[in-house]
């Protein structure tokens, strides 16, 4: 069968190499932008994601180019800690928690992917723009180019992957009538930098005071000559729609896509005094360069993924709030799960609806639970009972409740020790008589 994967970040690569390991030989990505740069900053990585990857044979090149999580910490803008645990294989999973800039990760796949499947596997300034599917179940995925001398194109295949991110043209043209993802009312500064090591070196720290957010963590494992260790950070705000600032992100358009470059003083300010033991929030913003701006959006929960013979995948399929960690990890869990059903069923159309069924109920139950802020609903707990900060936080919330808030989103995005510690259940079964690839 002819795969066809719209769509050339994480999750389209990933989906590439593993229907490369489940034996399809012949699998193209397409991707609108013209050069794949390593763009982007830190993502994280959970060790049930990471377990994918390793199956692939992936997991040294990325490995040496991450920072293992070990703690992750829940504060107060003063530090006070609301929650902490351990991450990783300091929490008993066999597979680490892996911190690791997107233009890294997405290198590793990139090069996987031209090594494994060809150089002309991914075609570049090629964007998707709609497709026909014919009664007898092919694709023709027309494609448009920023080249002048390049006319239009066509692509046949028997198998149409919308891995083509949140505003994905795979969903737009199996939803026409749903529209520009939604502003979820918080504006969002990030980027990365370098400071010295906090909080032992290998921790990811999240700071809040009900309206503004900061989360820190570490992009190497160890510091580089200087003493010095790349730093991904992200510091939000809940708009007020009484602002003028942030009247444009109302509608969660703004500028365009709501995206536009701003000095730091727009929310350096605020953080001036935020301190969670060394770890000093005005030394991680104390660069002067201008950061990009941005509204925080997603997407509502679809009834459904799968149509004939096309699917989604990834953002394409789920963009959700980035709580807890879960976007990338989860589209590498997609493909993943969407090769295993491919080399499992002779159908691609019941493949398709197998995967549907199999993903598709746990990321809607996961896109609404980071609505409600996920695992970090645990900060606006705090600021809520107790906005003058607390000495012990057991006086303001039992542990309990706590842990509960905890355990219930690892077991709903399957990170929980049980499904994170056993074998992948996406290893791909014989297909079309030949043994699935063993990598790694």
């Amino acid at each position: 069968m002819d795969m066809l994967i719209a769509g050339a970040g994480v999750g389209g690569l990933t989906a590439a190499l593993s229907l490369h390991a489940a034996g399809f030989e012949k699998v193209r990505v397409v991707e609108a932008a013209p050069v794949i740069l390593p763009l982007g900053a830190g993502v994280n990585l959970l060790p049930n994601a990471v377990r994918e990857l390793a199956a692939l044979g992936l997991y040294e090149r990325i490995a040496e180019q991450a920072a293992p999580i070990e703690e992750l910490g829940y504060y107060n803008q003063w530090g006070q800690p609301i929650w902490q645990e351990p991450r990783g294989r300091a929490a008993g999973y066999r597979m680490p928690q892996l911190a690791v800039h997107r233009g890294a990760l997405h290198s590793v796949l990139v090069e996987a992917v031209t090594e494994r499947l060809g150089p002309d596997a991914i075609l570049t300034d090629a964007r998707f723009t709609g497709f026909t599917e014919s009664a007898g179940g092919r694709v023709r995925a027309q494609l448009a180019h920023r080249n002048p001398d390049r006319a239009g194109s066509e692509i046949a295949a028997d198998v149409l992957v919308g891995a083509d991110g949140i505003r994905s043209a795979v969903r737009a043209a199996l939803y026409p009538q749903e529209g520009a993802p939604p502003h979820n009312g918080v504006v969002v500064w990030r980027a990365t930098t370098r400071t010295r090591p906090f909080l032992g070196g290998r921790a990811m720290a999240v700071m809040g005071d009900g309206r503004w957010k900061a989360v820190v963590y570490p992009l190497a494992a160890e510091p580089d000559g200087d003493g010095l260790v790349p730093v991904n950070w992200a510091v939000s705000r809940t708009t007020d729609s009484g602002d003028p600032a942030d009247r444009e992100y109302e509608n969660g358009n703004g500028n365009g896509n709501g995206n536009r470059p701003v000095p730091r003083e727009r929310f350096r300010p605020h953080f001036a005094d935020w301190r969670c033991g060394d770890l000093a929030l005005s030394e991680v913003l104390a660069d002067e360069e201008p950061v990009m701006e941005f509204p925080m959006i997603d997407r509502d929960p679809l009834p459904r993924w799968s149509f004939g013979h096309s699917t989604l995948l990834g953002d394409a399929a789920h963009a959700m709030a980035p709580m807890g960690s879960n976007a990338t990890s989860q589209a590498v869990i997609d493909a993943r799960a969407l090769a295993h059903a491919l080399a499992s069923h002779p159908e691609p159309a019941a493949a398709l609806r197998a995967y549907d069924r199999e993903r598709r109920p746990a990321m809607n139950r996961l896109q609404v639970l980071n609505r409600a802020k996920g695992p970090e609903v645990v900060i606006d707990m705090a600021s809520t009972r107790a906005p003058g900060g607390f000495t012990r936080i057991d006086e303001v919330i039992p542990e309990a409740v706590l842990a509960e808030v905890s355990r219930s989103y690892a077991y709903a995005s399957h990170a929980d020790l049980g499904a994170a510690n056993g074998p992948s259940r996406y290893e791909a079964p014989a297909h079309g008589g030949r043994p699935a690839r063993r990598v790694g």
